[in-house]
């Protein structure tokens, strides 16, 4: 495979709420570049009603081997000029020989409309 991609994975800062609670705070996001990543499509799906015609786009993403990016299932990836949400838990593949992280993958998707 191809590793010749990067993105951006952005993550919420932290703020304290009214009631003491630790939040996310997207307005002080903290950002990191991610190179050696093998970006393709994975899934598109269209769903409408009377007020919203709405387009799901998502892609598969795996990091290069001997590499573990920190990225988090409550992370954003900017990633060819739009913003995704990475979709469920990011899976690090152990390698088999020393148990150190081999890859990671994750999908990220996308809803306009």
């Amino acid at each position: 495979m191809m590793f010749n991609q990067s993105a951006v994975r952005v993550r919420a800062g932290e703020k304290t709420d009214r009631g003491g609670n630790t939040i996310p705070d997207w307005s002080a996001p903290n950002r990191l570049a991610v190179t050696g990543l093998n970006i393709q499509p994975n899934s598109q799906a269209e769903a409408g009603n009377e007020q919203r015609d709405a387009v799901i786009t998502g892609y598969r993403v795996q990091s290069d081997e001997g590499s573990a990016p920190d990225i988090k299932a409550a992370d954003r990836i900017q990633w060819n000029g739009q913003t995704f949400e990475v979709d469920g838990e990011v899976a690090t593949w152990p390698d088999l020989f020393t148990d150190t992280p081999h890859h990671i993958e994750f999908v990220m998707v996308r809803a306009t409309g």
